[in-house]
């Protein structure tokens, strides 16, 4: 082979490595904005209703609440002092009290 023809191999190998460099990143990079999620909604994206209640919650002095989170479609309020610690279930649409998991006094 004579010299311009191992030139244009070169070439063509330093090309092709960097392509496949670009585009190996270029998946890696569409992978993780996959794995996290999209910020912005979609048109395919129902949009959320942001829902404000106002619960009222007639507990001893010293009480504190500990703890919120989702259970089906209630609110669980884990309250701390004033008393055995307990769980409020609040329904999140009325802000009504739902029920109470406390221990037997």
């Amino acid at each position: 082979m004579n010299e311009g023809a191992l030139r244009a191999v070169k070439i063509a190998a330093i090309v092709m490595a960097v392509l496949i460099v670009l585009g190996t990143t270029t998946l890696f990079v569409m992978m993780a904005k996959r794995g996290m999620g999209s910020a912005t909604p979609t048109a395919a994206m129902a949009p959320m209703e942001i829902a404000q209640i106002a619960a009222i919650l007639y507990e001893p002095p010293g009480t504190r609440i500990a703890g919120i989170t989702a259970v089906a479609d209630r609110l669980a309020v884990q309250l701390t002092g004033g008393g055995a610690d307990r769980i409020v279930l609040l329904d999140p649409r009325t802000g009504q009290v739902a029920g109470r998991v406390a221990l037997a006094r």
